[in-house]
């Protein structure tokens, strides 16, 4: 159990001795270790926890230079000079280039900006269903990992149409550091049809750059550069890089890992009856130095935490209170907020938390602005049951130049390679047996999506024509409570990527809980509005 202890401590210690805190020490018993002669022996008389996991895992024989700069400043200055700590993937990639490179691949099986709320997008009705609020502007389907900060800084709700790419049209097919990417047109830009929007907490999630810069939580600390009301622009002019491999990766002794504060805090909070646990445990352990962060270490690969730490619905823009409608700025941690809720637990988990994100412009209902919960809509499925993990079918197995095999990190689709994702557990079928399957659970999701939107904006008219009419506040006010319901247990599959598949028995029972809200709200309109007649 004591070396237990050592080993997890170690795994965190890393970003503690990063972030220039206190590390915790422990007692242990190590069995004798010869130390390269290359400087490390002097980083390990403070750093002891370190040399307990690191002399003994697949980094062994990195020396400390090779992921920190300016190390003889920090040793002759007895600390008082910080090191340097280098956290691209690039540096990773020396190594593992097979990874690195699969992680860049460019990925033409997603198309670049297409927008859900267009007739073959997966929102035909979003501008209608979420006016007024700010996805209206543009709200695209995601590409790949590689993309995930230069497809946010240049969607049009972003930052009026400030960041554009440098090569135009053609730099959609360009994948890289983000300011080698983009230009900054300034601050004075606005362009037509654009919006303010964005948050220091949403960028969190797709860029590794700011962990040694950013406070568990994102809350205000002398030792931290950014937090949750920083200037987003701030924020993002010192964002160059994908979430990288350290959000998954310690580092030091090669464990598996999560660094986002909410997914942690939301575990935490939770512990035993989360999404994850299986018998009311999760192989999770977790590390707090000094209230400035954690870090969450595994002993096993479980790409389902791995993945969640983005892959989920989550708060992390300005909103209201349910109880008296008052503003809920950044300053107010619920501005970044993970509920692991599946879509039937969602509405009340946010009356409870006390939250919401907009008011629908005609009806007025108080609205979750949902996002990509992958993570809650998979737990409980057939597959999540069966113990199936995330990279299993998006990061299947295959051979490098070397003729060694690896995890693509590419992260494919796997309905766009049946063979890779589906045939190494179903054997006996074949791709097109399999294909036939996925697009038949999606036909059928996407069909009770369009109705959910259907009977939603019926809801949406019908309450124009009431108010109108004159109908008692009582009326709408049930009225809007139903747009309330329906709305969650819509949007949770159009936010959603997987149209259904990653669990097809929830996708019916929540978007057929959607419809009969919808034509609820609908029917009770209409009864009022005959007895105005």
């Amino acid at each position: 159990m004591q070396k237990k202890r050592i080993v997890l401590a170690t795994a965190l210690i890393g970003t503690a001795a990063l972030l220039s805190l206190p590390v915790l020490t422990t007692a242990a018993k190590s069995k004798p270790v010869t130390v390269a002669n290359d400087g490390r022996a002097k980083c390990y008389e403070c750093h002891e926890e370190i040399k307990a996991m690191k002399e003994g895992s697949k980094h062994a024989k990195l020396a400390c230079k090779t992921c920190h700069d300016n190390l003889d400043k920090h040793l002759s200055s007895m600390g008082e000079t910080k090191p340097v700590t280098l956290i691209d993937a690039a540096l990773c990639g020396k190594c593992h280039k097979d990874q690195f490179e699969s992680f860049f691949k460019m990925n033409y099986e997603a198309q670049a900006r297409k927008e859900k709320g267009i007739p073959t997008g997966r929102s035909p009705m979003q501008d209608k269903l979420l006016e007024p609020y700010g996805f209206t502007i543009e709200h695209n389907e995601p590409r790949g990992h590689a993309f995930m900060v230069v497809d946010q800084f240049i969607v049009d709700r972003f930052q009026g149409g400030r960041y554009q790419l440098k090569d135009g049209v053609t730099g959609y097919a360009t994948s890289g550091k983000t300011w080698d990417v983009l230009v900054d047109k300034g601050e004075k830009t606005k362009l037509p049809e654009t919006a303010m929007a964005g948050n220091p907490t949403c960028i969190q999630c797709k860029t590794s750059d700011h962990v040694l810069k950013w406070k568990f939580m994102g809350d205000k600390d002398p030792k931290a550069k950014f937090d949750r009301t920083s200037n987003v622009n701030d924020v993002a002019k010192e964002t160059n890089n994908p979430v990288g491999c350290i959000h998954c990766h310690d580092p030091h002794g090669t464990q598996p890992r999560v660094v986002r504060d909410a997914l942690l805090q939301a575990i935490d909070k939770d512990r035993g009856g989360n999404i994850f646990s299986k018998g009311g445990k999760t192989d999770l352990k977790e590390m707090d130095f000094r209230g400035f962060r954690k870090i969450g270490v595994m002993e096993k690969t479980d790409s389902r935490l791995m993945c969640a730490q983005c892959h989920v619905e989550y708060a992390c823009g300005a909103g209201f209170q349910w109880s008296d409608n008052a503003k809920v700025g950044y300053a107010d941690q619920r501005t970044n907020h993970f509920p692991l809720k599946n879509a039937k637990e969602l509405l009340a988990h946010y009356k409870k938390l006390d939250f919401y994100d907009f008011k629908h412009a005609v009806t007025g209902a108080r609205l979750i602005k949902l996002q990509h919960p992958e993570a809650e809509a998979f737990a409980g499925s057939v597959h999540d049951r069966a113990g199936v993990q995330c990279h299993q079918c998006h990061m299947p197995k295959q051979k490098g130049k070397d003729g060694k095999m690896f995890s693509t990190h590419g992260v494919i689709r796997p309905k766009s390679h049946v063979k890779e994702a589906c045939l190494g557990c179903h054997p006996k079928a074949t791709v097109e047996q399999k294909l036939y399957q996925i697009e038949a659970v999606q036909n059928y999701t996407k069909g009770k999506m369009r109705k959910a939107e259907y009977w939603i904006g019926r809801l949406i008219d019908t309450y124009t024509v009431a108010k109108r009419a004159g109908v008692p506040e009582d009326v709408l006010a049930k009225a809007r409570e139903k747009h309330e319901e329906a709305h969650v247990q819509w949007e949770f599959w159009t936010a959603e990527n997987s149209d259904g598949f990653h669990n097809p028995d929830l996708a019916r029972d929540t978007l057929t809980f959607a419809i009969k809200a919808a034509k609820d709200g609908v029917a009770l309109l209409n009864e009022a509005i005959d007895k105005k007649k």
